[in-house]
């Protein structure tokens, strides 16, 4: 099989739930059935093929050699596609219908359904299927697969299997991508330090700042069961000077930095508001807004909601720059998380990485801060110990240490998250849990937290809390919407 066209279409990320030998009289009879069901969202790429050079791509099942596929596919695109199915034949068996091939030996018949829809339903057989497009600018796709690959030589999985589990891999696309995210400016103590929105209790005030910033805050109703002592305190004018804040007037004040002790990046949202009479003034640091307040200038009313409000900028530092700003599957976790800060354009710009939501579904995350010390310094992140009391409301991130190689932080594949946006129970903040095959030679790709209970329950995982000197590995890790 080509190289060229092996990397540029989507690794197979299925999860095998059955295999059924099927035996008869002779071995070149004999056949494997694997149960095939995943949901993924896929970026098309340029069309590999000879003189589709100017075209796009989006390999929903990769080619298996001597292998069929047969099942249902859902799509969902940005914009209308053909969905392709490809047959692969011999040079002998080319009598001039539709044929598509990278490098002239492997060829393949095509089937093109142009319905000139961006979704829809159907039944396939096949030795691999894509969605396509004539024109040249990229389009997404989420696709739905339940269905069965059939294949009548089972020394070829072998040999595409190896039996040593390490030199097993899992390649996703765009597996690790640049996240650029709009930053606000805001005062602590008096000095302006610039953060970034990305979750908030309030499902309404989330839906307002994603509008006024062009960039989607996450609703997560799992910050308002968050204890006091976990959280800081952001001021908010709802009247006044006008001004760049999330309402419209002067900019927010936070009640703390990074470089505090106590800092957190949560914080709760304190309303203040200009009493009848009282001529506005800017003011930028809490002992200000507490003193407008006693002395009977504003008034301050503490809501209820929480927002997410990593800090990227502050006055004695900020976030680490990667060095290295070139992404690719061997991008480590170490050594920073952001790859640019831009105070002119108010832009910061995180390598986001990929992993499995709940559900299965596709999802990315960023990494502003953590604790213990160690590994915070490991990421390049801000080493934040007010997570550590967000231990027992954090969502679960599981990451793995052994089974099929990935670009998850461990080298093995990507995580898993126990909840996800849409959730009632989600927050940004997660706790690192790590789980290992214990017969690793058996391993599976798992792709959501039904994977994992099952795999549990039968003994052949052990699942375990990421610990440092006896300390929960947190993270804020806040699970971006797809970009």
């Amino acid at each position: 099989m080509n190289r060229y066209f092996l990397f540029a279409i989507i690794a197979v990320i299925i999860g095998v739930i059955l295999t059924v030998p099927l035996f008869s009289d002779q071995l070149a009879n004999a056949k494997t059935i694997k149960k095939i069901q995943f949901t993924q969202t896929i970026t098309s790429t340029q069309d590999p093929g000879q003189g589709h050079s100017t075209e796009q791509m989006a390999i929903i099942l990769q080619p298996n050699n001597n292998s069929i596929y047969y099942g249902t596919l859902t799509y969902s695109a940005s914009k209308p596609v053909q969905v392709v199915i490809f047959h692969q034949i011999s040079k002998e068996e080319s009598k001039g219908q539709p044929m598509w091939t990278v490098d002239g030996n492997t060829l393949y018949a095509q089937t093109i359904i142009d319905s000139n829809s961006d979704g829809g339903t159907l039944d396939f057989t096949g030795s691999a299927l894509g969605l396509h497009s004539i024109k040249s600018d990229q389009f997404t796709v989420t696709v739905s697969f339940d269905g069965w690959i059939r294949t009548t030589t089972p020394e070829a999985i072998q040999k595409n299997l190896p039996v040593t589990t390490e030199n097993y891999t899992i390649k996703l696309a765009n597996s690790i991508i640049q996240v650029k995210i709009p930053m606000h400016k805001g005062f602590s103590d008096g000095k302006p330090v610039y953060y970034i929105i990305t979750d908030s209790s309030n499902n309404v005030e989330a839906n307002q700042i994603s509008e006024k910033q062009n960039w989607k805050v996450q609703p997560a109703p799992g910050l308002a069961h968050l204890a006091s002592i976990s959280l800081g305190n952001v001021y908010v004018f709802t009247n006044g000077i006008e001004g760049n804040g999330t309402r419209g007037f002067q900019d927010e004040v936070v009640s703390s930095m990074p470089s505090d002790k106590q800092y957190s990046p949560l914080s709760k949202e304190v309303q203040v508001t200009w009493n009848i009479g009282r001529s506005p003034e800017i003011l930028n640091s809490t002992q200000q807004i507490l003193a407008a307040n006693m002395t009977g200038r504003v008034k301050l009313i503490t809501t209820d909601t929480i927002m997410n409000i990593p800090q990227i900028v502050w006055p004695s530092g900020q976030m680490n720059i990667r060095a290295d700003k070139i992404l690719s599957d061997q991008t480590s976790y170490t050594a920073g998380q952001v790859l640019d800060i831009n105070t002119s354009n108010m832009t910061v710009t995180f390598v986001g990485h990929r992993g499995w939501g709940s559900n299965g579904q596709t999802i990315y995350y960023i990494v502003t801060s953590g604790t213990p010390p160690g590994p915070a310094e490991m990421m390049g992140i801000q080493y934040t110990p007010s997570l550590l009391t967000m231990t027992s409301s954090a969502r679960d991130l599981y990451h793995f240490t052994n089974g099929f190689r990935g670009t998850g932080p461990f080298g093995y594949q990507e995580g898993i998250t126990s909840t996800q946006p849409g959730d009632s129970s989600y927050i940004p903040i997660c706790k690192v849990s790590l789980i290992t095959w214990k017969e690793p030679q058996n391993a599976k790709i798992l792709e959501n937290i039904n994977d994992i209970d099952s795999e549990k329950s039968t003994g052949n995982i052990k699942v375990e809390e990421a610990t440092v000197l006896n300390k929960n590995y947190i993270l804020d890790c806040p699970i971006i919407a797809n970009p």
